[in-house]
């Protein structure tokens, strides 16, 4: 079933030129690419000296990885007659802008196909175990919303999400300058997790009502949407609590609390969704929820960063 337009929802506007090929990647989930790669970098550091040509090979590889995650997101919800012209969140390249639906499944595709040739650099340079989990978070990234059940329509998308652009990706990025997996660097991925994860929950309570209305089964729909908006706040809180835990561990310096400047920005994103109905009165709180995974990601890297020379 088609969902009907809403009368009183403002038409989205349509992209024209690049723009139109710069919103299928859909930028603002990009930092659950680059933030956990950066992190395990910079953890790398702890101990001893990193590969710059490796950051870099990872960072493109992960973000081609998540920019084809999405469009085969955009590819399978239109397929599914879940998107229209309207949609709120989405690219939009098929239903706003005229793409072929094939064309933006054969790039997701050819950004898989670069991500792998990297993918190849990199285990020269590391291990071929690279490759085994390489491969399994490209078929995590294609099984999210493509195959008989999609991942994103179940309760298990923030924790699969969560898990593979938050504790995979740092971890490799760390494995492959290091040779190795501490457990810092797992208990520092989880804070990661959460707020990768955090991103998701906000985009289902956005899409909570659209969801239900296609037989979605998303986290956000059994607890339904003031729980929701609960658990999206204990999210944040705990990945604030868990960096308190890490410096009174002994395990990082007092300057990965430079995390807490990002607490207005949490506290925001909590607060726009409180009171709001229409998806695209949501969108300013989505944005705020992938802002403080932006803003807590690179803080604690700058921390750990600072923290290892002084």
């Amino acid at each position: 079933m088609q969902p009907q337009t809403t009368p009183h929802l403002p038409t989205v506007n349509k992209e024209k030129g690049w723009k139109v090929w710069w919103m299928l990647l859909r930028p603002h989930t990009l930092s659950a690419a680059f933030i956990p790669v950066t992190i395990g970098t910079v953890l790398a550091l702890h101990e001893g000296s990193i590969k710059l040509s490796l950051f870099i090979a990872m960072l493109v590889a992960s973000i081609l990885i998540q920019a084809a995650t999405n469009m085969f997101n955009e590819y399978f919800d239109y397929k599914r007659g879940l998107d229209n012209e309207n949609s709120v969140g989405i690219g939009g390249a098929i239903v706003r802008n005229g793409i072929k639906a094939r064309t933006v499944l054969n790039l997701a595709f050819i950004f898989f196909g670069i991500a792998t040739l990297i993918g190849l650099y990199i285990c020269l340079m590391s291990s071929w175990w690279v490759a085994v989990i390489g491969i399994i978070c490209m078929l995590a990234g294609y099984f999210y919303t493509g195959g008989p059940i999609p991942i994103a329509y179940t309760p298990f998308g923030e924790l699969v999400a969560g898990f593979f652009m938050g504790n995979v990706i740092i971890l490799i990025a760390f494995f492959i300058q290091t040779e190795t997996v501490t457990m810092k660097s797992f208990l520092i991925s989880l804070p990661v997790a959460l707020l990768v994860g955090a991103i998701l929950t906000a985009n289902n309570i956005r899409d909570l009502d659209g969801d239900k209305e296609n037989g979605r089964k998303t986290l956000a729909i059994l607890l339904g949407k003031k729980n929701s908006i609960i658990f999206l706040a204990g999210m944040f809180l705990t990945a604030y609590l868990i960096i308190f835990i890490l410096l009174f561990s002994g395990l990082t310096s007092f300057w990965t609390l430079l995390v807490l400047l990002s607490t207005p920005k949490a506290f925001k994103a909590v607060k726009l969704f409180i009171g709001k109905t229409l998806p695209i009165e949501m969108m300013p709180a989505m944005k705020a929820t992938a802002q403080t995974n932006v803003q807590f990601g690179f803080l604690l890297a700058i921390g750990l960063f600072i923290g290892h020379y002084l």
